[in-house]
Parts: structure tokens; sequence; C-alpha cells
């Protein structure tokens, strides 16, 4: 969520964090650009990767919590890299 990204810099400051002392978290595939200008910027970024047995329920849950996450799922899909 963009919103969410430009209000941790100020969140991190108001609690006294530096850059080691949090990290994004976001899925493969989805805001490609933004996780590689966030580590860019000397930020941690944890990638999540969806596998095993489970990784179906996994995606459908995060989808129904979310459903624009379908829309930057399909936008990963059709990208050229």
């Amino acid at each position: 969520d963009p919103a969410v990204i430009a209000a941790v810099p100020g969140l991190a400051r108001e609690y006294g964090r530096d850059a080691d002392g949090f990290e994004y978290q976001m899925l493969y595939g989805i805001r490609d650009p933004e996780q590689r200008r966030l580590a860019a910027g000397g930020n941690h970024v944890r990638v999540y990767v969806p596998f095993g047995t489970e990784w179906y329920g996994y995606f459908v849950r995060r989808l129904a919590e979310r459903p624009a996450n379908l829309m930057f799922f399909l936008r990963a899909l059709t990208e050229r890299r």
C-alpha cells in the first residue's frame, strides 16, 4: 500500500528506529520496482515467496484480504522482465 510505505519513515523516526530497526515486507511479484527502490534506498526488504502444499490457500487468503492484490498479481504475470 503506497500510503503505508510513505508513512513508515516518519513513524520510524517517531519511535526512534533507524534503518536497521524495521523492514518492509512484500509478496514476491507484487510491486517489484517499489521493492527495488526501497532496497536501493538502504531499507531492509523481506520478500515472501509462498511455496509448499499450502501455497494456494495462502494466495487466496491474501486476495480475499485485499482484492486489489489480484490486479498486482495479474500485472506481474504479464510484465516483461
